[in-house]
């Protein structure tokens, strides 16, 4: 199986918005700040390419950018996110998720990775349970 077409992530606002556990108000204002490339489709929407939205969410995660509003709880043990690396070895593979203000990676199959299409700016969730970390495609 050959490597997913990373062009297909593409996200609206309120989609961004989700994955990063902020509101759509918060994403619109990022993007006009000039803090996250946004584009308009067909329909006028704005439209935020997954690569972009992996690497921006990279960033907030940073200790020094984390914010003290907008970020979401969790009393549960699915945290749903967005790809934003993805290392190949020849048998695993690593996945990191941000999940919110949450960074979380797993090693898996890589023919799991590969099967589940993860790669950076890829939606997927990361479910846990005791010390095992299973990732699920969004």
């Amino acid at each position: 199986m050959g490597q997913p077409d990373r062009s297909v992530n593409r996200y609206r606002i309120g989609e961004a918005a989700a994955m990063l556990g902020v509101s759509a108000d918060t994403m619109r204002r990022w993007v006009d700040a000039g803090r996250l490339a946004a584009e308009r489709d067909e329909h006028g929407h704005r439209i935020i390419a997954g690569a972009k939205l992996a690497a921006f969410a990279r960033e907030l995660a940073r200790p020094e950018n984390a914010e003290a509003e907008g970020r979401p709880s969790s009393a549960r043990n699915r945290f749903p996110g967005i790809v934003t690396d993805v290392v190949l070895g020849d048998v695993a593979a690593q996945v990191e998720i941000q999940a919110g203000p949450f960074r979380v990676v797993s090693l898996i199959s890589r023919d799991s990775a590969e099967e589940l299409g993860l790669v950076p700016g890829a939606p997927a969730t990361a479910v846990i349970k005791s010390t095992n970390v299973v990732i699920e495609r969004s």
